[in-house]
């Protein structure tokens, strides 16, 4: 936005997973246009091509470490995580710095009804909201905080602080599904907390999009061709980097990878931009003066 608003045209592509920001901003705006490779417009649904073409699910969920808890996540549901048992060991992105963490919290807002469902299931009785406190979703934001939640910079300090294999009562946090192609590599033992209720996290659409006045359009939309991928089963070089256990592609004719929770089992939300766009900035200030 800065760049085109200042004359200067220096990107042609765009590859963005803060869905509701595009939304909410650069489409409306006209900062960034769609383009949909023709050979891929039968093989995308129609949610994922508008108002620009998504080439894979993201997510940002409830991680722990496998090798410390091998019977299963240490919770079941998200109010656990604000109880003494807690207190300092639950770890994230500070929502703050980066908009999909914050997208996250606003989900929880938006999901205040199943939320209140939650608080009661695990206790047994309606929750009483604390004051100034509007709904469920806000009460646990607030209780996380006030239970020392620890917020870091980057995903990759979340990663190491829960996974790192070795640790006899590790943390528990949110971070990327699909970061768990990492494990080996890192000597992490990252899972997903699925069965979380009511819901380990959000799922969101990564974005492509070409830059108005790109000085390079034919470039561009070859770009993007490249990276929705070939005619093979798992979309070839150029979907590689996408093709990990833990992202899902919106190509109908790409196979789920065999490593990861299929879809249609995966119960993270799935966000609505529009509907986050709105309340994002509320949430966020909420958020400010929690810290």
């Amino acid at each position: 936005r800065a760049e085109l608003e200042a004359g200067v045209s220096a990107v042609d592509v765009v590859y963005i997973s803060d869905a509701p920001v595009v939304f909410g901003s650069l489409v409306q705006d006209g900062l960034v246009e769609r383009f949909v490779p023709p050979q891929f417009a039968d093989r995308v649904p129609e949610e994922f091509q508008v108002p620009l073409l998504a080439n894979r699910i993201s997510s940002k969920v409830l991680m722990y470490n496998e090798a410390a808890h091998p019977d299963g996540a240490p919770v079941s549901n998200l109010w656990e995580l604000t109880q003494p048992e807690w207190n300092g060991r639950v770890i994230m992105v500070d929502p703050l710095i980066r908009g999909d963490y914050l997208d996250l919290m606003v989900e929880i807002v938006l999901r205040s009804d199943e939320m209140a469902a939650a608080y009661e299931e695990l206790y047994g009785q309606p929750i009483e909201l604390d004051d100034r406190i509007a709904n469920a979703g806000e009460q646990w934001i607030a209780d996380l905080f006030a239970n020392g939640v620890i917020l870091v910079d980057d995903t990759d300090t979340v990663n190491e602080a829960i996974g790192l294999i070795g640790q006899e009562n590790p943390p528990i946090g949110f971070s990327t599904y699909s970061d768990r192609r990492d494990n080996e590599e890192e000597g992490w033992a990252l899972q997903l907390a699925n069965d979380v209720v009511p819901s380990p996290g959000i799922a969101f659409p990564a974005l492509l999009g070409i830059v108005r006045d790109a000085q390079h359009p034919a470039a561009a939309r070859l770009l993007i061709h490249f990276m929705m991928g070939d005619d093979s089963p798992t979309g070839g070089s150029g979907y590689a980097p996408f093709y990990v256990p833990g992202d899902y592609a919106t190509r109908t004719d790409i196979e789920p990878h065999p490593d990861a929770v299929p879809l249609e089992e995966f119960n993270a939300w799935r966000i609505n931009p529009e509907a986050t766009f709105e309340i994002r900035q509320e949430v966020a200030d909420f958020i400010l003066v929690l810290q």
